[in-house]
């Protein structure tokens, strides 16, 4: 093996076995950013020795066995080790006897308890929602702080900063490493489940930049909403969440021309999307379904997904049943954007002047002020209905609103169609 390849097996190793040893290291040393370090320098001497001795035979072992020695090293280093060690749950000998024993029981107990509490520590609502997205991409997604600057389009040096601020929140709030029990679990889970969702939507829909999509960040949603699912396999929501994205994601490759020019929803070529992940979005969606009494967000979300990805084409789409779920929806949340997308709905089943009247309701909503798709969906349905001078202006507006140059372009090209009354 050359040494690219090496390398490029050690990328691999990393990004798939780094949240196990960073969160079996957290157990002993109880800090995200002292975990990571001492993961980190596992890293390192793989890249110094695998070029030399070859790929081990168990590469995830042999980096967990480096971090374990270095933690071992740390402990004993710490003057105040039988403090650290007694949050085990031990008292060893002043001498420091039994230390790597202790250690390598701390380490070797179950990884998957583990993961589970890097995930809750990562997402905790203590920090702010991008810090929150920043560090479980380093920790949990096995991203580098470039990889993440250049998947948010800001500068290298803000991820960075993001992230050191998030480690050292964390440890000035003693956030504890663990996962919460009885009504806190609710609230923690959900923000935990809003940073997969945040991290999958950006992927899925970018909000800035050249690309209308940036799959790399759909694919590390899908990854960790699947891990989630396999450590809380009773949580309905989890499901939920995993449903929407798989199904979802089953639509990527149509929703671009060959030059990267967005496709909608209706106009896609739907032998294009992804069978495999339908089957499986559709039994998240039905597992789901059998853990919970009343349906959540992401389950409901998931539900309306699953109408699009079952109907043949676009004309067999259950109109009324999205705008029925849509409703309960807004129930639950109480959002605008869902208001919106509830308009859209109503449009398709009822009519673009009954849909027009509920965004018209949202012109004065706050919470859409500057969102570029209630214009972009208001000049949809005036150009339905005939009045397209009115459509051309609000598609120009939404031009001007969103960053994302394959979407302003889009809007454009819609609005000169407005103007010559074409649009369908």
């Amino acid at each position: 093996m050359t040494a690219t390849e090496t390398h490029g097996a050690i990328d691999a190793v990393w990004r798939i076995e780094s949240p196990r040893i960073i969160a079996g290291v957290m157990r002993v040393v109880r800090d995200v950013g002292l975990a990571e370090e001492l993961a980190q320098d596992a890293l390192v001497a793989a890249l110094e020795q695998w070029p030399e001795s070859g790929v081990p035979r168990n590469p995830g072992a042999w980096l967990m066995t480096i971090a374990k020695r270095k933690a071992i090293d740390l402990v004993r280093r710490k003057e105040n080790y039988q403090r650290k060690l007694a949050e085990l749950g031990h008292d060893l000998e002043t001498t420091g006897e039994g230390v790597e024993d202790e250690v390598d029981a701390a380490l070797d107990g179950d990884i998957e308890d583990d993961l589970l509490r890097l995930v809750f520590t990562a997402c905790h609502p203590v920090l702010s929602t991008e810090a929150r997205v920043a560090l479980t991409l380093r920790l949990l997604g096995g991203l580098k702080t470039d990889e993440i600057a250049r998947a948010f389009l800001v500068p290298e040096a803000t991820i960075a900063q993001r992230i050191v601020r998030a480690k050292r929140t964390l440890a000035k709030a003693e956030v504890p490493y663990e996962v919460p029990a009885g009504p806190e679990l609710a609230e923690r889970l959900s923000s935990v489940l809003e940073v997969i969702y945040l991290v999958f939507n950006e992927g899925y829909s970018a909000t800035a930049g050249d690309d209308w999509m940036r799959p790399a960040l759909c694919d590390e949603a899908l990854r960790l909403g699947r891990v989630l699912a396999g450590l809380m396999p009773k949580e309905p929501e989890v499901h939920g969440l995993v449903a929407l994205m798989e199904i979802q994601a089953s639509r990527a490759a149509a929703r671009t021309a060959p030059d990267g020019t967005p496709v909608l929803l209706l106009d896609q070529d739907r032998s294009r999307w992804d069978r495999l992940l339908i089957r499986r979005g559709l039994v998240a969606l039905e597992t789901a379904g059998e853990l919970g009494d009343a349906p959540g967000p992401y389950l409901l979300q998931a539900a309306i997904a699953a109408c699009h990805a079952r109907a043949r084409t676009a004309d067999y789409t259950d109109w009324f049943r999205i705008a029925e779920l849509y409703g309960v929806l807004v129930q639950i949340t109480s959002s605008p954007v869902v208001e919106l997308n509830r308009a859209v709905a109503v449009s398709m089943a009822a009519g673009p002047a009954a849909g027009l009247e509920l965004v018209d309701g949202l012109r004065d909503e706050p919470a859409l002020q500057g969102y570029h798709l209630l214009p972009s969906v208001r000049g949809d349905l005036l150009a339905k209905l005939g009045r397209y001078d009115e459509a051309r202006d609000e598609f120009d507006l939404a031009a001007s609103l969103t960053r994302n140059e394959r979407e302003r372009s889009m809007l454009l090209e819609r609005s000169a169609a407005a103007a010559r009354g074409d649009v369908r």
